[in-house]
């Protein structure tokens, strides 16, 4: 019987699902992702940097040597951002990410977190990317009669700030994935594709599992998710049950190259 062609046929890897080994061997880890079929990755900043000691065109030959793309990555925003976001654009990123910015106070407080994106985005568009805001739980927890997701998405502009959609903790927070995607169309460009453990509590945080064996409803959710042009789909994972970062890495690739739509 012939492959099936999965539905997704370009997806990536949040390199902090392999934060317990990546540092130690960042070459050789990139080499693995790359041979189990990853062709996107995206990263996130330690204590080496977002390039993990190298240069960023050191980098780029290294990954474009395995085959490897490097659409965007995590990064501390408050530090640096003008030169992350130079270098960045000079190797052909797509994104500067914010990955937290935490419980806030007040609806104001949001609506400054907003302004700073703006800031953001527009340093992001002279240099050639653009700038995007990673979800958590927290954004879809009602403040002041509002809700944060909403206020932060309603106050920045399109032009220049994109939202990256962590599925795992739009669920975890207590909302509804394809409400969003059907009530901001454009606005959420990549996304992370996160199980979540069957049967878990809502108040259990950490409860990440390999993708497919979890509660979540992938073939629905990416199909709308496609629908409203998601360009991006990274898988993530910080949890490992009976498995390690690698095996588990492993076994979401499988699962994304054998994907498919609900029908």
């Amino acid at each position: 019987m012939e492959p099936t062609t999965p539905d997704i046929a370009r997806f990536g890897i949040q390199l902090y699902t392999l934060r317990d080994v990546f540092p130690q061997d960042p070459k050789g880890v990139l080499k693995q992702i790359a041979d189990m079929g990853y062709t996107q990755i995206e990263g996130y900043e330690g204590d080496q940097g977002i390039f993990w000691g190298m240069g960023h065109t050191e980098w780029k030959n290294y990954l474009d040597s395995l085959g490897l793309t490097m659409v965007s990555t995590h990064c501390n925003i408050n530090e640096n951002f003008a030169e992350k976001a130079a270098q960045a654009g000079e190797i052909g990123m797509k994104y500067l990410i914010s990955p937290w910015e935490g419980p806030q106070e007040s609806i104001d407080d949001f609506k400054k977190i907003a302004e700073k994106f703006n800031e953001k985005g527009a340093i992001c568009k002279e240099n050639g990317l653009r700038f995007a805001y990673h979800n958590h739980g927290y954004s879809f927890k009602e403040l002041d009669g509002q809700m944060p997701q909403d206020v932060m998405m309603d106050n920045t502009d399109p032009a220049t700030v994109d939202y990256e959609m962590d599925i795992y903790w739009v669920v975890t927070g207590g909302a509804d994935p394809i409400a969003y995607l059907n009530k901001y169309p454009d606005r959420w460009r990549l996304c992370h594709v996160k199980d979540r453990e069957k049967g878990i509590g809502a108040d259990v945080r950490d409860a990440s599992v390999d993708l497919g064996t979890g509660q979540i409803d992938f073939p629905k959710i990416l199909k709308v998710a496609a629908e409203k042009k998601m360009e991006y789909y990274i898988v993530e994972q910080e949890r490992y049950e009976d498995s390690t970062p690698i095996e588990s890495a492993r076994a979401d690739a499988e699962y994304m190259k054998n994907f498919k739509f609900a029908s």
